[in-house]
């Protein structure tokens, strides 16, 4: 990636162990909208710039069940419109004796052009979500 790059980062613990947890994740596009269909679904505000994340594309670049790691990237939607690029990366590591995991999310991204702000929004998600997955899991 060449140009305005960045990188976001976020990690959590949850009480979901890792392979439950990783389970649910490696099928984000199902879990996701079921868990939190309020925050997965419409209109998003990126510091001024509204993002319509329904027209959203993704493409699962790799996908390693050994490591629980799943890599994507934004192949087309509205949110190109702000960001040249954007990779994503999803991790879940076991905490210890199962008891929970430790969520990362990360992503690295190319904005369209300097007046683009920061996508904190994108990081926001992130620490809204997994907790929204982890709560439905522990509910079963």
């Amino acid at each position: 990636m060449a140009g305005v790059v960045g990188k976001l980062e976020a990690e959590m613990e949850v009480k979901s162990n890792a392979d439950k947890f990783w389970s649910a994740i490696r099928d984000f596009a199902t879990i996701f909208p079921k868990t939190s269909p309020s925050i997965y679904k419409g209109t998003h505000i990126i510091q001024g710039h509204e993002l319509d994340v329904k027209t959203v594309t993704e493409r699962i670049e790799d996908v390693d069940d050994a490591k629980r790691t799943i890599i994507y990237s934004v192949i087309d939607g509205d949110l190109l419109k702000y960001l040249k690029s954007y990779k994503g990366y999803i991790s879940v590591t076991p905490k210890g004796d199962n008891n929970g995991s430790i969520v990362k999310w990360w992503c690295e991204y190319e904005k369209a052009s300097q007046e683009v702000p920061e996508p904190i929004l994108i990081k926001e998600f992130a620490y809204k979500i997994f907790p929204n997955v982890d709560d439905y899991l522990l509910s079963k």
